[in-house]
């Protein structure tokens, strides 16, 4: 998910270099559980660091401007360095998705070499990141072929949807990115703006616009297909100059999915429990009671007139 996300080329082959020394931590990478940094659907907007480093300077009220303009740099050097780290994993995954797309193992070196570079000493939690983003989102698991050689290679891991007629069945990539849209409105309130949602899959490595290998035309997918079944609603947000429009759970995604399920999916790209999120953890349980009266009531219904 090589396109890298704002250039949409392969990155510049960089000089060989040396692998040197065993790399146990990236089988414990993979099958370790540890803590994942934040994943593309709740990261926080360029506008959101700057707040952030406002606030911190804000709990040293002794330092003097100088320390303040300090701490300030510091701050935002050190979250450009995670946007780094986040921007190569999405291009990783996407590295890894081309190269599954030929059947051929995927080797360390290669991985190196077209997409980390010279971040190749944080290749265990590059690694482990993408595998969690491919698991998840896309439906494939990463599995270690050769620890001896560091080969990789992608397996399909998620199921099907049941029903022969969901417009889905059998689309794995489609359905997590759908699932990742309905997390990020359910996440933000119920609705989310239409320019939250394109940057959100910017920061997956997917533009909008461009021709993606997996989806065809991301935002054509997105406003033909999943708004036209119903999975998504679309509308103009009232009272807004420019105008803007939003996204909202359709009535499909609310009769084959629930927001349970969908907080669960949350939970598990950022490693936590559903609970972490108090207000929509609220929210999904009143859900779920909801949706228990209602079966309990059509079945009540049925054994009352069974005709």
């Amino acid at each position: 998910m090589l396109q890298k996300p704002e250039s949409g080329a392969l990155p510049i082959p960089q000089a060989e270099r040396e692998m040197d020394g065993s790399h146990d931590g990236e089988t414990q990478a993979l099958t370790a559980s540890q803590e994942m940094a934040p994943s593309p659907l709740l990261q926080e907007s360029h506008e959101e660091d700057l707040g952030a480093v406002r606030e911190e300077g804000a709990t040293e009220p002794c330092l003097t401007p100088k320390g303040a303009r300090a701490l300030a740099a510091k701050t935002l050097a050190r979250r450009r360095a995670c946007r780094r780290l986040d921007r190569t994993v999405a291009e990783l995954v996407q590295f890894l998705l081309l190269k599954d797309r030929k059947k051929s193992p995927i080797t360390r070196s290669e991985m190196v070499k077209y997409v980390i570079g010279d971040l190749k000493d944080l290749f265990p939690e590059i690694i482990a990141r993408a595998a969690e983003h491919l698991r998840y989102v896309f439906g494939f698991e990463l599995k270690q072929l050769d620890r001896k050689h560091h080969t990789y290679i992608l397996i399909n891991k998620l199921k099907p949807i049941e029903d022969e007629e969901e417009a889905l069945r059998g689309d794995g990539p489609r359905l997590g990115l759908l699932m990742m849209i309905l997390g990020l409105i359910y996440m933000k309130g119920n609705s989310a703006r239409e320019a939250h949602v394109w940057a959100m899959l910017r920061r997956l490595g997917v533009r909008p616009s461009k021709y993606h290998f997996l989806f065809g035309y991301p935002k054509r997918l997105i406003m033909e297909d999943f708004v036209q079944l119903r999975y998504l609603n679309y509308r103009r947000v009232p009272h807004t100059n420019p105008p803007e429009c939003e996204f909202s759970w359709g009535p499909r995604s609310n009769l084959e999915t629930s927001k349970m399920k969908v907080l669960g999916f949350v939970a598990k790209l950022h490693k936590k429990e559903p609970q972490h999120w108090p207000v929509q953890y609220r929210e999904a349980l009143a859900d779920e009671a909801d949706r228990a009266r209602a079966g309990a009531s059509v079945r009540a219904r049925a054994s009352t007139h069974p005709w």
